[in-house]
């Protein structure tokens, strides 16, 4: 694997500092993928989970198992791991030098940075709570007004992110995961959101529709066929809780 044919790119284009980037560089410190968990402060099962994606964003092992040895075996780096580290650095330091040179840049600067992705909604929230819910965590993520989205993941992924009260993230999703129509009933487990409609498609099988948030934020999604959407009405907004993502702001 040489450098031409190495996807970089994918490998590092989520978060300019990434916890799996942390735990493949302790995992070269220490020789070993549970002493590298446990230094990350992370189980070992979200350990694998991390050098595992690493990987696959990679295409190629950027680990492999030492066998032998005084202490029975350990992990080391491939020569694709060594170049992954080495890339991941020379990326933060060109990140410090570009961040230090907007003097007056805020979060939602930072973040246009770090991420790009398809998902055509993207809104900063703080963290509420990260609670255990059905063998998966249940994460509250408050906007700006007070009202509230939560997000389903797993247990590993809480560990990975760093999650915790207080932390200000991103909750992305699809387009395609929001339903908009003129009322949902707030019975049904997903996220229930209110605002106004300000733009909505007059195809009698349904389409693209926008819906403004008391935050400002505006959250775009699809009505049903028949739903009449009319742009200057209230209307409602349901997203499932597995279909939002969230984002770190590193």
């Amino acid at each position: 694997m040489n450098k031409q044919t190495l996807p970089l790119d994918e490998v590092l284009g989520f978060q300019a500092v990434d916890k799996r980037i942390d735990i493949l560089r302790r995992v070269g410190q220490a020789g070993s993928i549970s002493e590298a968990a446990r230094a990350a402060g992370v189980s070992y099962k979200a350990a694998w989970q991390a050098l595992e994606t690493l990987a696959n964003l990679a295409g190629t092992p950027l680990v492999e198992k030492a066998v032998g040895g005084s202490g029975g075996g350990g992990a080391t780096l491939t020569a694709a791991g060594q170049r992954v580290l080495e890339a991941a650095d020379d990326m933060a330091r060109a990140r410090r030098r570009i961040l230090d040179s907007v003097k007056h840049g805020d979060a939602s600067g930072r973040a246009a940075l770090a991420l790009r992705t398809s998902m055509r909604n993207q809104f900063p929230c703080t963290v509420g709570t990260v609670r255990q819910h059905r063998g998966q965590m249940r994460v509250q993520l408050l906007l700006a007004e007070g009202s509230a989205l939560h997000a389903r993941i797993t247990r590993e992924s809480v560990q990975l992110l760093g999650l915790a009260p207080g932390m200000e993230v991103l909750a992305l999703c699809k387009a395609t995961a929001v339903r908009i129509a003129q009322h949902i009933d707030s019975a049904e487990p997903a996220n229930v959101l209110s605002g106004e409609i300000v733009r909505a498609g007059r195809s009698a099988s349904g389409g693209e529709a926008t819906l403004r948030l008391a935050s400002g934020v505006q959250l775009v999604g699809f009505g049903a066929a028949g739903a009449a959407l009319r742009a200057g009405r209230m209307g409602m907004a349901s997203v499932d809780e597995s279909s939002v993502v969230i984002g770190v702001l590193s």
